[in-house]
């Protein structure tokens, strides 16, 4: 029953094939091509059902997103309101990013944002947290100069390493803040699905953007 359950998702997903980027590394620096214009591009990695970057999508049409999400049955999700909004700039990538470098050029992206990223709990598992020394090294080579990483969490202590992987990495904290919905660009958030569900339970949501200086070659 569980194949045949993959099965019928994976047929579901590949109807979707217009916003779907079934061969993602081979688009290394080419990524423009796909959205057919000079646009500056953003990603979110680890999308989920789609809510905050199809938000962005439609309120920023000057602007071109890549959503990733590696769990087949929630890409589906935001797939499937993908399709209901009918944007053309946005396209989706069903893949666990492990390495940014096979998939992005140097300066190829003008942002990145990290929403409620698995925590990976246990100390010998933290290279795992996308927030991590070795990712942040990966994000700052395919970002542009000057370019920002936005990262919430509800989660406290992985908030508190993300700062401190920021900082000996040298990407200066440009906003901070525990209790995000409680600020002034709080009110301007776009919210993810998990962001909507802790906000009603009164959680407070840890927020901060960094900036991205590219490292001398």
């Amino acid at each position: 029953m569980r194949l045949r359950k993959i099965k019928i998702i994976e047929e579901k997903i590949a109807e979707h094939h217009q916003c779907l980027i079934a061969d993602p590394r081979a688009r290394k620096g080419k990524w423009q091509r796909v959205f057919k214009n000079g646009n500056e591009i953003y990603a979110e990695l680890g999308c989920g059902r789609g809510q905050f970057i199809l938000a962005l999508a439609e309120q920023n049409p000057a602007r071109n997103y890549i959503a990733v999400e590696g769990r087949s049955s929630v890409m589906l999700r935001a797939l499937e309101k993908a399709a209901k909004a009918k944007l053309d700039n946005i396209v989706f990538i069903n893949e666990y990013i492990h390495d940014v470098h096979e998939y992005f050029d140097m300066a190829e992206l003008a942002g990145i944002y990290l929403n409620f990223s698995d925590p990976w709990p246990k100390g010998s598992h933290a290279p795992r947290r996308l927030t991590h020394g070795r990712f942040l090294n990966g994000y700052r080579r395919i970002l542009k100069e000057g370019s920002c990483i936005e990262f919430k969490t509800d989660n406290d202590a992985l908030f508190a390493f993300a700062k401190r992987e920021f900082e000996k990495i040298g990407m200066p904290l440009l906003r901070s803040t525990e209790d995000l919905h409680c600020t002034d660009y709080g009110a301007k958030n776009v919210t993810t699905e998990y962001e909507d569900k802790f906000k009603a339970q009164g959680k407070k949501i840890n927020y901060c953007m960094v900036k991205v200086s590219v490292p001398i070659q």
